[in-house]
């Protein structure tokens, strides 16, 4: 047998189509990095650029100057990024499905609590579809993600995981595509955990309802996402100062607030886990607010981890070498003898 049309066939399914769907996906809506979302975070940034040019509040002589010109787009940690934006897809193909098609069938979905909730109370009266339902069942469906995606990061912050969440923050500088500069392992439990938690709400809205309900969506995307991407989201991951307010910044996380997040600086450290939402950093005190006058901030975590995490292998293989030195070093100091004065 020609093992060559197996070995082609199986280029095509692990490299070649996801990378072109890869590719094909700033054509949809249904992630941040879709040209839609992209032209709408930079028509703001370029409102942003003509506005403070005019009152003389920046030095750049251009729009591509203002958002960071080449030293930014062109710099090697974004073309890092842009590289392992394609490099994802594969991932999830090679690993992140296939581990979360092996625990995915151990977690309960809505139609188990659905049961679960009917056996025990009984089964309730169909409310039927209604505009009113779905855009109320949407707004929780976009609460849940987006407290579960508060949690996660945070977690990821912790001691033992942030060696696999540093792969985000080793960026020394922000472009969108820096956005997908996940490693698979938190990519893995991201979708885990929302499964999970979206099955729960979602089986117990279904209930009240009398039977499943359908989200109002705008293009196919749940609604709250269109909105929440079509807001400069993108100006997350850039250099472009877009700050809020201090009073919108207790509920809606602006672009400045998460490069605040990704800042070196320690009076900054574990600020701002919250993803569309800062309302969640409001109330568990992890909120730091900004104003129109920017801070001087620099991105990444050190000169040291700006040379570490500088390849795609790196930022793939580099988290468990960390991860098994660091349970190593802690296994050879429960092994000395201790010292006594």
């Amino acid at each position: 047998m020609d093992p060559f049309p197996f070995v082609l066939q199986q280029l095509f399914e692990w490299v070649i189509t996801p990378i072109s769907e890869q590719l094909l996906g700033i054509f949809n809506l249904n992630g941040r990095l879709g040209i839609l979302f992209l032209f709408a975070s930079y028509s703001v940034a370029y409102g942003l650029f003509r506005f403070r040019k005019h009152r003389g509040l920046t030095d750049a002589h251009t729009f591509w100057q203002f958002i960071g010109g080449s030293r930014v787009y062109l710099h090697r940690s974004a073309l890092l990024d842009y590289r392992y934006y394609f490099v994802r897809a594969i991932l999830k193909i090679a690993l992140v499905l296939p581990i979360v098609h092996l625990v995915d069938p151990y977690i309960l979905r809505s139609g188990d609590y659905l049961a679960f909730f009917s056996n025990l109370w009984g089964a309730r009266p169909r409310l039927g579809d209604n505009l009113s339902l779905a855009l109320f069942y949407g707004l929780g469906v976009f609460l849940i993600k987006d407290f579960i995606h508060y949690w996660a990061h945070r977690a990821f912050h912790s001691r033992w995981l942030w060696a696999f969440h540093k792969v985000h923050h080793s960026a020394p500088v922000l472009v969108p595509a820096t956005a997908s500069r996940v490693h698979f392992v938190e990519k893995i439990v991201e979708k885990l955990g929302i499964t999970a938690g979206l099955g729960l709400f979602a089986g117990g809205f279904w209930y009240a309802c009398g039977g499943e309900v359908s989200r109002y969506t705008l293009f196919g995307v749940t609604y709250l996402v269109f909105i929440f991407n079509s807001l400069a989201a993108n100006l997350r991951h850039t250099h472009v100062w877009l700050s809020f307010g201090p009073l919108v910044e207790h509920v809606l996380n602006s672009p400045a607030q998460h490069q605040i997040h990704h800042s070196d600086a320690p009076r900054h450290f574990n600020r701002n886990f919250g993803i569309n939402l800062s309302l969640w950093d409001w109330m568990f005190g992890t909120l730091y607010v900004t104003d129109r006058q920017p801070e001087d901030l620099r991105f990444g975590t050190g000169e040291q981890d700006s040379h570490r995490y500088m390849t795609v292998y790196s930022l793939i293989v580099m988290p468990f070498v960390e991860t098994a030195y660091k349970l190593l070093a802690k296994r050879v100091r429960r092994r000395m003898p201790s010292v006594d004065g």
